[in-house]
């Protein structure tokens, strides 16, 4: 999946109101209940779920083939072991987590199963700060992910995500709640409009706008360029966010690098009033690194790579109309400063103007 555009968005979104009655926002389809609607109350600003009556399942009837649903939630009681909690069908191929009947972990079941880490769903623990989130997805082509704590990789590199390919759909559902146990669901958003990881959309329409749709589809557009020094000279991996561009991070990218970063934005004049559609202008910074004993030769490299760069993203992204476009830039070339000095850092700075429909949040 590519990451979010401007017309995909969350397409159900309960914030722990009645998920029959959805009201905050545009566009928000409401859950429609199998079960007895005796079983779910509005706990503590959270929809809480019992089995006394045999429970509650929500669900919403797509038209697409891909889709993605995250929720927060907490059990007061463990449901039985394979009870469904979460369930995805396309019609073609089927996903769903299950209890595994104790408070630590989950199931995720499609062709085959499997099980995740220790994840704390009981949080007994006050100081625990950090509430459970889990995303499931699943893609046209039978390909399903659970995410957990919104995490693709830990700290060492290692994917944090199960992979499994969906069993034999049966027909177009999305479903979500529990028929045992206790589980307070915090919230529960749900898209019709792709299989999108967290890097691709986020829970706020901020963010996804601002640091997914700009910084990350900016690094999306380097790493896929066919530009000479671009494709021949940086690998893929050393284009990333520079959320830490200190020299002991930029010793453990391999060179030459492109380190993205979103410096600011801002609206200066809402389009319409009311704010409903707005003009963002963002910044975008990017740090040019290359390495050599030859000064010369990184300078200029350098310099190769970052007019690659704006080559590619003023074609690409930059001129497209009222939508997006790049209304101006700044770059400061480097200068060696000192006899040991072997690493360059040029420093681009573009400001691009998007329009925005800020009703879908």
């Amino acid at each position: 999946m590519a990451i979010a555009t401007t017309t995909q968005y969350w397409t159900s979104r309960m914030n722990g109101g009645n998920p029959a009655a959805l009201t905050q926002g545009q566009d928000n389809e409401s859950f429609t209940l199998a079960g007895s609607a005796l079983d779910g109350t509005v706990s503590d600003k959270s929809w809480q779920i019992t089995d006394a009556n045999g429970g509650q399942m929500w669900s919403v009837i797509p038209t697409t083939d891909d889709y993605t649903v995250i929720t927060s939630l907490k059990y007061t009681v463990a449901p039985a072991d394979t009870t469904t909690l979460l369930s995805i069908d396309n019609g073609a191929y089927k996903v769903s987590v299950e209890s595994t009947g104790d408070l630590q972990t989950l199931r995720l079941v499609g062709d085959t199963s499997v099980v995740t880490r220790a994840l704390d769903l009981a949080q007994t623990d006050d100081f625990d700060a950090v509430p459970l989130m889990i995303r499931l997805t699943l893609d046209s082509a039978g390909n399903a992910k659970l995410y957990m704590r919104e995490i693709i990789e830990d700290d060492n590199a290692t994917i944090n995500y199960l992979s499994v390919t969906g069993a034999t759909g049966v027909t177009k559902k999305i479903e979500w709640g529990n028929t045992s146990g206790t589980i307070i669901w915090n919230n529960v958003y749900v898209t019709t409009q792709g299989a999108f990881s967290p890097d691709e959309i986020s829970t706020s329409a901020f963010v996804t706008d601002s640091l997914l749709r700009m910084a990350m589809s900016v690094i999306q557009v380097l790493r896929d360029s066919n530009r000479f020094y671009l494709k021949n000279y940086v690998d893929p991996s050393s284009i990333l966010y520079g959320y830490d561009i200190s020299s002991q991070m930029v010793t453990r990218v391999p060179q030459p690098s492109i380190h993205v970063i979103l410096r600011q934005l801002d609206s200066p004049e809402f389009t319409t009033l009311g704010g409903t559609r707005i003009e963002q202008n963002y910044t975008v910074v990017m740090f040019i690194t290359t390495r050599g004993t030859d000064y010369k030769n990184a300078y200029r490299t350098g310099m190769e790579i970052a007019g690659d760069s704006f080559d590619e993203l003023y074609t690409t992204t930059g001129l497209k109309g009222n939508t997006d476009s790049l209304t101006n830039y700044t770059i400061t070339f480097d200068t060696k400063l000192d006899d040991d000095e072997v690493v360059c850092v040029h420093r681009m700075e573009l400001t691009y103007m998007r329009r925005l429909n800020m009703l879908h949040r």
